[in-house]
C-alpha cells in the first residue's frame, strides 16, 4: 500500500521534534526510526507556456482522504533506490511512465512528526499524457495548478488543522487551489521552490 505525502501528517519543518515517533505514537515505533518514502514533484509547461504543478487529490477514506499530495509512497524492499520508489509510485498511481519523467534535482528531505516518515522529494519535468490514467483506489483526481495561481498572495491563508483535514486546532498555512487547499508536508516540499520554479526548467 502506498504511503504518500497525502497519507502522512506533516507537522513542523524538516528536523522537527520527532518525540511522538520515538514514543511509539506514529507508524515507526521506538527503535525503528523513520520510514523512508519518496515522491515525484511533477511540473510541465502547457501549450501557452505556463508552468503547471501536478498534484493528486487522494481518494476518500483514510486519515488523509481528499487531500492534495504528490505521487509517491513508501520505499519497498524491491526498490533499488528512493528515486526508483518515486518513479514506481508515479507509474502506479497516475500512469506516468519513467520515460516521461526527467528528474531535475532531489529536493530537501521533509520529515513528518505524527506519522514518522522521512520523505525524499524529486523535482521532475514531465510529459503529461493526453488523458491521465489514475488508480481510483488511491487517487480521486489530478490537479494541474498554474504557477501564477500558486504565487498569487490572495491564494495564501491559514486555518485550523482540523479544518484542513488534520488534527488539533492550531493553525497551519495553506495555498488555495480551486476548491482544495495544499498544506502540510506537500506544501513544505514545494513552498521554497515556487518563487524560482519558473527558472529551474
Amino acid at each position: 500500500m502506498a504511503v504518500t505525502t497525502a497519507k502522512t501528517e506533516a507537522a513542523g519543518a524538516t528536523g522537527t521534534d520527532l518525540s511522538a515517533c520515538v514514543a511509539g505514537k506514529g507508524r515507526a515505533a521506538a527503535g525503528r526510526g523513520l520510514v523512508s518514502a519518496a515522491v515525484i514533484v511533477p511540473v510541465y509547461r502547457d501549450a501557452g507556456g505556463v508552468l503547471r504543478l501536478v498534484l493528486i487529490r487522494r481518494a476518500p477514506g483514510g486519515v488523509h482522504g481528499g487531500q492534495l499530495a504528490f505521487p509517491g509512497g513508501k520505499q519497498e524492499p524491491g526498490d533499488a533506490s528512493l528515486l526508483a520508489t518515486a518513479l514506481r509510485e508515479a507509474e502506479e498511481e497516475i500512469g506516468l511512465p519513467p520515460h516521461a519523467i526527467r528528474v531535475i534535482r532531489e529536493l530537501p528531505v521533509v520529515e513528518t512528526r505524527a506519522t514518522c516518515f522521512r520523505i525524499h522529494p524529486f523535482l521532475a519535468a514531465v510529459v503529461p499524457p493526453e488523458t491521465w490514467c489514475i488508480d481510483r483506489r488511491e487517487v480521486a483526481e489530478i490537479v494541474e495548478a498554474p504557477l501564477p495561481d500558486l504565487l498569487d498572495p490572495a491564494s495564501r491563508g491559514r486555518a485550523p488543522r482540523s479544518e484542513l483535514g488534520g488534527s488539533g486546532d492550531h493553525s497551519a498555512p495553506f495555498i488555495a487551489i480551486r476548491n482544495h487547499r495544499l498544506w502540510g508536508a506537500s506544501l513544505r516540499i514545494v513552498a521554497p521552490l515556487l518563487p524560482r520554479l519558473d527558472t529551474m526548467l
